[in-house]
């Protein structure tokens, strides 16, 4: 910046010098170059200023707020004047540019309040009892420290082909106790139903039907006497070391004969 200022400061007094006229502008030139460089190489610095006195009047995030950063959660640890520190939940440090949190959406879980809700999600099968789920549902976050005792809710919130979805609602006081509740819910459902309700576990369900490839009635009776007649035999398993019957050209014409399609079966 000083040298920007003393190259206007002499390109200006050249200027008063009649033979020094052409000097004085190229040097006036040049700061206009130099001054439009130093604008673009200090521009993420302006921006970063510019977006902490933002951040300062607005203060959309403050220290210790908890937030998602490029979808990592974590809490805002240390605010600079060019940057911002957050500590991800498995200890890493995310160092995030001030301008990016102006320019970028954000969750911030404690703006006005840290209390948050929390769900678990279970794909059961549609002989499951409610009525015990939800009491056992209940019992269990009646029985936490982590739960604040403002909200859990036991809802069907999907039906699938084969199974429905069920969703438990919980409350707490901040995030992480609310991710301990969650998991403590999770589990506690799983063995009761294991334990009391084994049925309510999701299974997939086939049906299987016997079909006789003979087929029914006059036709299939006058196939089988044509091929009694003609001598023949099933054919013979692969790995088998039985030879296959011999086959004729008057057993073929009995069997074609006799077939419902006119078509002798070859196998």
């Amino acid at each position: 910046l000083m040298v920007l200022v003393v190259l206007v400061a002499t390109a200006a007094a050249l200027l008063t010098v009649p033979g020094m006229r052409q000097l004085g502008t190229g040097l006036l030139a040049s700061a206009g170059v130099a001054g439009l460089v130093a604008g673009l190489a200090a521009q993420p610095i302006l921006g970063n200023l510019i977006a902490g006195l933002q951040i300062a009047i607005a203060q959309p995030i403050r220290i210790d707020d908890v937030v998602i950063v490029q979808g990592e959660w974590g809490r805002i640890e240390e605010i600079t004047g060019t940057y911002i520190v957050v500590r991800i939940w498995d200890e890493r440090r995310l160092i995030v540019p001030l301008k990016w949190f102006i320019d970028n959406p954000f969750e911030n879980w404690t703006r006005r309040t840290s209390e948050i809700l929390g769900t678990v999600m279970l794909w059961l099968d549609y002989r499951t009892p409610l009525a015990p789920v939800r009491a056992e549902f209940e019992r269990l976050c009646a029985a936490s420290d982590n739960w604040d005792g403002r909200v859990r809710v036991l809802q069907v919130v999907e039906c699938g082909q084969w199974s429905m979805q069920v969703r438990l609602l919980v409350s707490a006081a901040d995030s992480g106790k609310a991710f301990g509740l969650r998991c403590e819910v999770r589990e506690g459902i799983l063995d009761f139903l294991q334990a009391h309700h084994p049925e309510s576990l999701p299974v997939l369900r086939t049906r299987a039907e016997r079909v006789d490839e003979g087929g029914s009635g006059q036709a299939h009776d006058e196939v089988a006497s044509a091929r009694h007649e003609a001598g023949w035999q099933p054919p013979v398993e692969a790995g088998s070391t039985a030879a296959a019957p011999e086959r004729t050209v008057a057993g073929d014409q009995a069997a074609m004969r006799a077939e419902p399609g006119g078509k002798p079966d070859l196998a």
